[in-house]
């Protein structure tokens, strides 16, 4: 079973006070790399937040995105600060003989309170384990939904990529059976160029043109690249069947040796038809290559 690295789980948790969101978008990555965004007075949580994304997602770039919204009576305190009000209450007294007002604009209880910083609102204090239990139940939540999204995009993945295995294992039979008859028709070749230079004139030597087309086919055979290209599939085949989870770095880097046996193959054959099934190979092998690209 293989994943896919990208998706998206959304999370929700209630204790009563507050309420928990909890959004994960998640793209391809050579590593895991998260970041969270979330109210800086619940910092704290922060990399307990990491650790509980880490349990289930081993690579990958994660977008984590927190919301808290309180919806206790609670929540807020009201703290009164009665030396600024006493400040306040003897520069407007001082402001106000300078003016020489009337005592009938006396300043009132109502005035002073709402003069800045003299009554304000502040986060009531929290209990930092109920917050951390509340935060990360909506993030276990959110990557369990996340989770999900990557086994049915990993599904689509495993059909493509097994798909094209088994389109390149029938180019490379095409290519086994043409490449047995390489040698002989280079044979035919030589045959017949010597013909043409001397004509029937002189007996052409059996023996030299047998040794000439051993040595071109000695110099020409493909037959440890197409074993290699095949224990390739295979073997792609075995780790995508896997009942853990697949390494996609362990794809990533058989996907190159698939790549370097195609080269190899293609500059060797000497043989036009096995260069054309040789380019119909290296596109599907891309093609894998970047799917391999989205798999954890």
């Amino acid at each position: 079973m293989i994943k896919s690295m990208t998706g998206f789980g959304r999370g929700e948790a209630n204790d009563e006070k507050r309420n928990v969101v909890c959004e994960i978008r998640a793209v391809n990555h050579r590593y895991c790399d998260i970041s969270v965004r979330m109210p800086r007075r619940y910092s704290f949580v922060e990399e307990k937040i990491k650790q509980a994304v880490k349990e289930k997602i081993a690579r990958g770039k994660l977008d984590v995105s927190v919301s808290v919204e309180n919806t206790g009576a609670g929540d807020l305190t009201i703290q009164v600060n009665p030396d600024l009000a006493c400040q306040y209450m003897e520069n407007l007294a001082l402001l106000r003989d300078k003016l020489g007002l009337a005592d009938e604009g006396a300043i009132t209880l109502e005035y002073v309170a709402t003069l800045p910083d003299v009554l304000k609102t502040v986060p009531a204090v929290e209990d930092e384990e109920e917050i951390t239990r509340t935060i990360l139940a909506a993030v276990r939540a959110a990557v369990a939904r996340l989770d999900e999204m990557r086994i049915l995009e990993g599904e689509k993945l495993e059909d493509d990529l097994l798909s094209r295995g088994r389109t390149i294992k029938a180019l490379v039979a095409e290519i086994e059976t043409l490449a047995e008859d390489v040698p002989k028709t280079y044979a035919e070749k030589l045959r017949n160029r010597i013909r043409d230079l001397i004509g029937d004139a002189v007996e052409i030597p059996e023996d030299r043109i047998m040794l000439e087309a051993a040595v071109f086919a000695d110099k020409c055979s493909i037959a440890e690249e197409i074993t290699r290209l095949k224990s390739h599939m295979d073997h792609m085949e075995e780790i995508i069947a896997e009942n853990g989870q697949p390494d996609g770095k362990r794809l990533d880097f058989l996907v190159q040796e698939m790549n370097r046996e195609a080269n190899t193959i293609g500059s060797k054959a000497n043989d036009l038809e096995i260069t054309g099934l040789m380019l119909k190979i290296k596109a599907e092998v891309e093609k894998i290559r970047e799917q391999v690209q989205n798999v954890e």
